[in-house]
């Protein structure tokens, strides 16, 4: 048997790796969120009767600590954090507030026995890009926001806790995420729900700035898959799809997909957080996979065939 603890658990990202885990009866999981901005509609329900919610803030001791000592968890996933380009930028003390939750899951590991820590660390570190495509290795890290910062620390601390006290880790450095789940407040989300309500669709700045999506069952089968098969321990890996596409060609296929009348409206750049470009070196989540990724059409598709949450008021 396998216990682990996923922190973050009512996110869109880590409820969906929630669930695929939960599909092994072996795996006895602990989800911990403190429903800021967690959607306990999204935590999984396993026929094998295997998951376990509890409302708690992993950036406050005496909350996790009681979860940690009770379960005594083998892996712990930490993906808990304050997410979101506008949210972190118009709330950067809250970001850094997520260090003390860094520390006390590597302390509580430490003094627990955990034998992993499986970290959501973020695209957002490489900064502005100084070379394409970012590789895990060899790409400065160009942090400059809070909420990179934060992240850059984050890997740091796992880093010297392997250093100074054994503790194995994979950091999962994730690039632009999609699914059905995922709040209306991310760009695919959020263009799809003005798409299917005909509302104008807002791009900031040109829309000439890249991203690449990466749909999530291609985020949770390699990351789970690194779990399973002990890949990629005390390593980085880049998680995301190395297909590059613009903001505005991403508004435009939308609006093809949807049959929408929806007009894009161009705002101002926004002053920090927007960076130009961003493709990962995604050798290492090649290797996890196994197989090529969703293309972004088909992934649009799956996700337009469920708006539950998307839509939700």
């Amino acid at each position: 048997m396998k216990k682990i603890l996923i922190t973050g658990g009512a996110g869109f990202i880590a409820s969906c790796l929630a669930e695929k885990l939960a599909e092994d009866p072996e795996n006895h999981l602990v989800i911990v969120d403190d429903l800021t901005t967690g959607d306990l509609e999204k935590v999984p329900h396993s026929v094998h009767d295997n998951v376990r919610f509890i409302k708690a803030d992993v950036n406050v001791f005496e909350d996790i600590s009681n979860i940690f000592f009770s379960f005594q968890p083998n892996y712990v996933f930490h993906y808990a954090a304050l997410v979101g380009v506008k949210r972190t930028l118009a709330n950067p003390v809250k970001v850094l507030n997520d260090v003390a939750g860094i520390k006390n899951i590597l302390n509580l590991s430490k003094s627990t026995g955990v034998k992993r820590v499986y970290y959501s660390s973020s695209s957002e570190v490489y900064g502005e890009p100084v070379e394409l495509p970012q590789h895990e290795e060899t790409t400065p890290l160009n942090s400059r926001l809070p909420y990179a910062i934060v992240k850059n620390i984050g890997e740091a601390y796992l880093k010297s806790y392997k250093q100074e006290f054994g503790i194995d880790y994979t950091i999962f450095r994730f690039f632009n995420t999609y699914g059905p789940k995922q709040s209306k407040d991310f760009v695919i989300s959020k263009f799809i729900n003005h798409a299917l309500k005909n509302e104008n669709i807002e791009i900031f700045g040109s829309g000439n700035q890249t991203r690449t999506f990466c749909y999530i069952n291609d985020n949770v089968d390699a990351t789970s898959n690194a779990f399973y098969k002990n890949e990629f321990v005390n390593d980085v890996v880049n998680i995301g799809s190395d297909n590059e596409i613009t903001i505005l060609d991403l508004a435009n296929t939308i609006i093809k997909l949807t049959g929408s009348k929806s007009k894009i409206v161009h705002l101002n750049p926004l002053p920090e957080g927007d960076m130009t470009r961003r493709q990962p070196d995604a050798s290492k989540m090649k290797q996890l996979l196994q197989r090529s990724f969703l293309p972004l059409d088909e992934g649009l598709k799956k996700v337009l065939s469920d708006t539950r949450f998307i839509l939700k008021a």
